[in-house]
């Protein structure tokens, strides 16, 4: 049986299915502060930003959306979550800024991730996307 060649190294992207272009750009871009990098508005396809990563937008009533089938709604959605590392994680700061800019807040709670336990938080996008921004405790 041949061996493994590769070692993965992190995520390099996630792609969101979405009905409702702006809302969502304004939601990465305004709210998490993620950049538009490149976008194929023929095709429907918009790269921002997120750290070393990168979250893809779809429009699903422009040609690339079109062949991902029928759109997320309130029954099903793209994903569970997607969880977005953070740093510094200022509980108190976070909470403040979020409801700010009218955003339903979970407590804010230990969770495990890639790099081990640290605080979190869950918002949702404007489509209802289920958003974690994670924290790492720090020795």
């Amino acid at each position: 049986m041949p061996k493994r060649q590769f070692q993965l190294m992190g995520i390099d992207h996630v792609v969101l299915r979405v009905r409702r272009l702006n809302p969502m750009l304004e939601f990465y871009q305004g709210v998490l502060g993620c950049k538009l990098v490149r976008s194929n508005e023929k095709l429907g396809l918009y790269h921002l930003s997120a750290g070393a990563s990168m979250i893809d937008l779809i429009p699903v009533d422009m040609e690339l959306g079109r062949k991902g089938g029928t759109p997320p709604g309130l029954e099903g959605h793209n994903v569970d979550h997607i969880a977005l590392k953070i740093h510094p994680f200022d509980a108190d700061g976070i909470r403040d800024y979020l409801f700010s800019k009218g955003l339903e807040v979970s407590d804010i709670a230990p969770r495990f991730g890639a790099e081990g336990s640290g605080p979190s938080v869950y918002i949702e996008d404007p489509e209802g996307n289920s958003i974690e921004l994670k924290g790492v405790d720090r020795p």
